[in-house]
């Protein structure tokens, strides 16, 4: 199965705890995110992790990524996450320039190791 298709068979699956939004103008997606909920050990309740997050080009800086991290941010709460949280690159000056205004940019460091 392809990411795609994986990615889609998730996000339509009810067992599994993925989701996705989409924020729309004019009938045009002109942005989307994906989130993951899951369990943690530092709280009882779930944590929400905002794995994707894209506004269109053209749409940058005009309130679609801010409009679904919101979205993000009240679906969480109906679910009774403890916290939404995610990465991004360290160079991606315009996006952070929202992060910064709408959350708390942490001193944790990501380490990873594919296998």
């Amino acid at each position: 199965m392809s990411i795609i298709d994986a990615t889609w068979h998730n996000l339509l699956n009810n067992d599994i705890p993925i989701y996705g939004f989409g924020a729309w103008k004019d009938d045009i997606l002109v942005g989307f995110t994906h989130v993951v909920l899951h369990p943690n050990t530092w709280n009882t309740t779930d944590c929400c992790y905002l794995e994707d997050l894209y506004a269109s080009e053209n749409m940058r800086g005009q309130g679609v990524g801010r409009a679904l991290i919101e979205a993000v941010y009240a679906f969480a709460n109906e679910k009774n996450c403890n916290r939404v949280y995610w990465v991004t690159q360290e160079n991606n000056t315009s996006a952070r320039k929202l992060y910064d205004n709408i959350a708390s940019l942490t001193n944790m460091v990501q380490y990873r190791k594919n296998l």
